[in-house]
């Protein structure tokens, strides 16, 4: 009896079904970006200064230009430097000179310098979220607080993303997550408050994730085994069409909750896959559901322009049975990842590049929104890499394995940020040429450990695998926001030193994981300390 793979192989493993199929899911991915990076632009930190109380007045009596006034009322006569402190001045007396007017406070020796009580003064040319409810200067955390909400969701969401598919399907998953997605878009651009901002931003992270998860494992299944890597990456890939086109729209819409609609309103579109995807065969199949599995895989066999061989009228389960018995016989556990040697170093290697990958990828876009001179600018160049990466990824995994672009990919982007931390402020173009580089590294990264994630592990342990060590990714998106913010206080470029140590780090570990290219997966335990013996015999 043939088997679901055996059938792909006469009815279009990737043929016009699966492509329109596949070009329909990457719009899921490119709807993500802006969940995941849209803090760039709502979270834009404005140049401001203090309020001044009665220095409009005095401007106005004394005939200032508003370069002048801020000259005379703001101190080291700078505008919007992204400043705590103000003079100590009541600037309605009326013995202030027009041409001195801090002149009478010096002389006397009671100039000094206040808090900023009466608010602050922004930057009109952008409206965000730091200026509408001014996280700034003390509430400066608050900025933190709310990109780390959303990674926060993706933590806790990534426990039920699996049940969530595995159980209601995959189509089913889709549509439904994507659904509270976007009613919490919305309820995020209509938040009264920051602390509902925070909620409805930390539910959207709740569910966003799950969407672009299933789309992935959709896709994934109905496709051939020969096609899935590099699906796989392209679905990837599409993601980075979602931040150019984020980086387009916050350039024509500077107001944060205009943005928010913007790029949340389409999402409802998506809702039409309900009649243009199928679920999964191969989920159906596990269900016991061969009958519509049988229905979708002839309408594949139509789409394609192919027919449905007469002996294929069933699917051989032996395999789901057999792994089911084994699941039911000793399910997966926590203990598994750590038990054995081998898997003990699989598992604390992935979680840290993991990590890794997540604390560089977001920590690098959030530091365009603090350091660029340019920040549509400078993340448009930043986003356009992701597409040679996918490239570079497609021709080189085959050729020269996993580990040694793993290895470089993390190196390049380690050593990047390094020489981009000391990089002259006067030369902004090899800043960016070098932040571009780090992007491409980290993007390589990102995407190498998505897939040898799930060839390293025996199969009954394989999602439980990737579950706990991709979580690591949504920690190290939770503490980037406080990375780059807090220890930009102490010098701007403090997060690109701290961001190379981890990637060199990174860059060292997965020489220590064994190479996968060409490799059987490995269905149990037993499997993957065989393998280590073998290989160190042929050293040896």
């Amino acid at each position: 009896m043939p088997n679901f793979d055996d059938i792909l192989e006469h009815i279009g493993e990737f043929d016009l079904f699966q492509k329109r199929a596949f070009f329909l899911i990457c719009f899921v991915s490119v709807a993500f970006a802006p969940i995941y990076v849209g803090v760039v632009f709502l979270g834009f930190i404005p140049e401001h200064h203090c309020l001044n109380p009665g220095a409009a007045e005095l401007s106005s009596r004394c005939g200032w230009s508003p370069e002048q006034e801020v000259n005379y009322t703001v101190p080291n006569g700078e505008t919007f430097t992204r400043q705590c402190m103000r003079y100590d001045v009541n600037w309605n007396a009326t013995e202030l000179s027009c041409t001195e007017p801090l002149e009478a406070f010096s002389s006397k020796k009671n100039f000094s310098l206040t808090t900023c009580q009466d608010g602050w003064v922004y930057d009109p040319s952008i409206w965000s979220i730091v200026s509408e409810f001014n996280l700034v200067c003390e509430d400066s955390w608050k900025l933190d607080a709310f990109q780390s909400s959303v990674n926060a969701g993706y933590f806790l969401g990534s426990i039920c993303v699996g049940y969530i598919a595995d159980r209601f399907g995959r189509k089913t998953s889709l549509l439904i997550n994507t659904l509270v997605t976007s009613i919490a878009g919305v309820l995020v651009a209509l938040a009264p408050s920051y602390l509902w901002l925070v909620i409805f931003r930390f539910i959207q992270g709740l569910i966003s994730k799950a969407s672009w998860t299933a789309g992935y494992i959709l896709i994934t299944e109905i496709v051939g085994p020969s096609y899935r890597r590099i699906v796989a990456i392209l679905y990837q890939t599409a993601f980075a069409f979602g931040l150019l086109i984020l980086d387009a729209v916050a350039y024509v819409i500077p107001h944060w909750r205009w943005l928010q609609l913007a790029i949340t309103l389409p999402c409802f579109l998506l809702l039409f896959y309900y009649w243009c995807l199928p679920e999964s065969p191969r989920w159906l199949i596990s269900q016991g559901q061969n009958g519509r599995a049988m229905e979708i895989m002839g309408d594949i066999a139509k789409k394609n322009g192919k027919v449905m061989p007469a002996g294929f009228e069933s699917i051989n389960l032996e395999e789901e049975k057999e792994e089911k018995e084994q699941k039911e016989n000793r399910g997966p556990s926590l203990m598994d990842l750590v038990r054995t040697t081998q898997m003990r170093k699989y598992t604390f290697i992935l979680m840290y590049n993991w990590f890794t990958s997540a604390i560089m990828y977001q920590g690098l876009i959030i530091h365009l929104g603090i350091s660029g001179d340019n920040v549509y600018l400078d993340f448009f160049y930043s986003s356009l890499v992701e597409f040679p990466a996918a490239l570079i990824l497609i021709l080189t995994t085959e050729r020269m394995g996993r580990r040694y672009p793993w290895a470089t990919a993390n190196l390049v982007a380690g050593a990047a940020c390094l020489v981009a931390a000391f990089t002259p402020e006067d030369m902004h173009w090899l800043k960016i040429i070098t932040s571009c580089f780090g992007r491409l590294g980290v993007t390589m990264a990102f995407e190498m450990v998505c897939f040898v994630n799930t060839e390293l592990y025996p199969t009954f342990l394989r999602n439980l695998g990737v579950m706990v060590c991709s979580s690591m990714c949504d920690f190290g998106g939770i503490i980037s926001p406080f990375v780059v913010y807090r220890l930009s206080e102490i010098w701007s470029e403090l997060p690109l030193v701290v961001f190379t140590a981890v990637g060199l780090i990174a860059a060292g570990s997965v020489l220590f994981l064994p190479e996968t290219k060409g490799r059987t997966l490995p269905e149990t335990i037993e499997d993957v300390e065989n393998f280590h013996r073998h290989r160190a015999k042929q050293l040896n």
